[in-house]
């Protein structure tokens, strides 16, 4: 979730709205505690304290018609990948082709609330690091080679962000609220609706699959997107074990009314690794 939220973000129709079914069986309470029993148990997370996840990321897609780059809708990172595609672009094969331009990522997480996002580009790589109170981006892509303090826009998103178990794992501690919505289909499947009510008092929405009680679907803070506010959904997929423990590999980001979408493919996830203090300290 905090990956989703930190980087960020087509299948056009198949985000459409969403068919209502009937009312649901559960209470929102039953359904967060299947959950968290569905993706290990709450011993099992609570023995994770750091986590380091690396793959590739969808950067955008050249249109063939020449028009705008799709671009993601990652909060802190929409300029560097505009550069970015600006100079793929001058390769007139790949643009011809829309080929989708993929970035490889490490992401290292550790409790309480600690974040270090590298992304890589031709030698070059772009910083965001947030040490649980303030953080710091380094942004090479679009010529920015000095590391800028987060904004207090920035900082307050970063700091409402989910810790590295996701929204419904020991969310009473954290000081959520939960209330159920109802069910919908979500990617051809039913699923539990949920209210998230976070201690700050924004409301985000949560969609959890009726048989497997794994999320399926996350819609975060809207973004400005063309000029309008809109909604930032976020559909989690391949769901694999890691000692003992689920995650999802496949991350896919839908912007409302925005046929393109960005994926982020995990490749490797590595739970508890050794994380030097140091890297959530301001970059050099």
């Amino acid at each position: 979730m905090k990956l989703h939220n930190a980087l960020l973000f087509g299948i056009g129709c198949t985000f459409s709205s969403a068919i209502v079914l009937a009312a649901p069986s559960l209470t929102a309470e039953q359904v967060a505690e299947r959950n968290v029993n569905a993706r290990g148990g709450l011993a099992a997370w609570q023995r994770i304290n750091s986590m380091t996840l690396s793959g590739q990321l969808d950067a955008g897609r050249e249109r063939i018609d020449g028009g705008r780059i799709g671009m993601l809708a990652y909060p802190h990172a929409r300029a560097e990948m505009k550069a970015l595609l600006r100079k793929t672009a001058a390769n007139p094969n790949e643009a011809s082709r829309g080929k989708i331009i993929q970035l490889p990522f490490r992401m290292d997480l550790q409790r309480p609330g600690k974040s270090r996002l590298e992304v890589q580009f031709k030698g070059d790589t772009a910083v965001q690091v947030f040490d649980g109170s303030n953080g710091w981006k380094l942004r090479p892509f679009i010529g920015r080679h000095e590391v800028e303090t987060f904004t207090s826009e920035e900082a307050r998103q970063a700091a409402q962000q989910h810790d590295l178990d996701g929204p419904l794992i020991g969310y009473a501690a954290k000081g959520t609220h939960l209330a159920m919505q109802g069910m919908e289909r979500v990617d051809g499947h039913n699923a539990y609706k949920l209210q998230l009510t976070l201690k700050s008092g924004e409301v985000r929405q949560l969609w959890v699959d009726a048989q497997t009680f794994l999320d399926v679907r996350y819609d975060g803070p809207p973004r400005r997107h063309d000029g309008k506010q809109r909604t930032v959904s976020t559909y989690f997929r391949d769901y694999k074990a890691v000692n003992g423990v689920l995650l999802p590999y496949l991350l896919e980001n839908a912007v409302d009314g925005v046929a393109n979408t960005q994926r982020i493919i995990i490749e490797k996830i590595a739970l508890n690794p050794p994380l030097d203090e140091a890297r959530f300290n301001r970059p050099e």
